[in-house]
């Protein structure tokens, strides 16, 4: 009798909205585009497949100046643009056929809004049984106040590392790291 063998797991690395208006005022903008920048390079070296995800929303329509990449990034054509209209990257947007095609089940994740997108999409990845890595210095949010307190990006930040270190779901891994330490190969898993 032989042993199956099981596959690595394929990753692909998904942006999320790195857009001009949206990076814009947060915390450590530049250094985190630098930073997804060298990721997607990193990545297309590797052979790894790159998903980018851009909001829309009145004020932020899609093929304005606002909605473009930041500057310092940009897509190849032949990376999947993923539209989204909701926190949840997969809230009623095509990623989750984009991610079965590539043959995706491993997901490195950065971008914008570590409280909002960034955090939601990687809960649903995970719920959705994904083996996910956060990328620790490569997403950023801005400074805000709830219920009277003061919150700045960085804590944000750091916060979303903690929370996300510590993440568990049954039968798959969940892991934060830098961007130029994180595996980006299923051999490297």
């Amino acid at each position: 009798m032989t042993t199956p063998v099981t596959p690595p797991p394929t990753t692909a690395v998904l942006l999320i909205d790195l857009q001009a208006d949206v990076v814009r005022g947060c915390f450590d903008a530049d250094g985190v585009v630098t930073r997804s920048a060298a990721l997607a390079e990193r990545a297309r070296a590797a052979g790894t497949p790159v998903v980018w995800v851009q909001h829309h929303e009145p004020g932020l329509e899609r093929d304005t100046p606002g909605w473009a990449l930041a500057d310092g990034l940009s897509r190849r054509p032949d990376e999947a643009l993923v539209h989204k209209a909701y926190r949840d990257s997969f809230a009623d947007t095509d990623l989750r056929d984009i991610l079965d095609a590539l043959g995706a089940t491993r997901l490195v994740v950065a971008g914008t809004q570590s409280d909002f997108c960034v955090r939601t999409t990687t809960q649903r990845a995970a719920a959705l049984g994904y083996d996910v890595t956060l990328v620790s210095d490569a997403h950023t949010t801005r400074d805000t106040v709830w219920d009277g307190v003061a919150i700045t990006g960085e804590q944000i930040v750091a916060h979303t590392n903690m929370y996300f270190s510590g993440l568990r779901y049954p039968g798959s891994t969940f892991a934060v790291a830098r961007h130029d330490e994180v595996p980006l190969t299923g051999q490297d898993c």
